[in-house]
């Protein structure tokens, strides 16, 4: 079993980890930087392999917190391991987080 915690995301302009999604999966992955207003859309691409057993982060994240895109399943049960890989808590796939669409704010 792999236990997994809340992807964090640090703001790629100034560093914080004050960070929340400010959009819905149906839409977009738009996330903001509290501390400098910067936007940003984390994305996922397959790093290669699968990991069985994957267990939620407790507790859930909420509908604020960081999430993207798994690049298998489009499940946005994406989570980070212990050891700060990222896999898919659906799919199990092991990927590799991005950060794409940076506006500085």
């Amino acid at each position: 079993m792999i236990q997994t915690r809340k992807l964090a995301i640090a703001c790629p302009q100034c560093g914080s980890a004050d960070v929340f999604y400010s959009c819905t999966p149906n839409c977009c992955y738009n996330h903001v930087c509290a501390d400098c207003g910067t936007t940003f859309e984390p994305a996922t691409t397959l790093k290669g392999g699968t990991i069985s057993g994957v267990i939620p982060p407790e507790p859930p994240p909420d509908a604020t917190d960081p999430t993207t895109e798994c690049a298998k399943c489009t499940s946005n049960a994406v989570y980070m391991t212990e050891d700060g890989g990222v896999v898919c808590g659906k799919c199990g796939a092991i990927l590799v987080l991005e950060i794409t669409e940076i506006a500085p704010g």
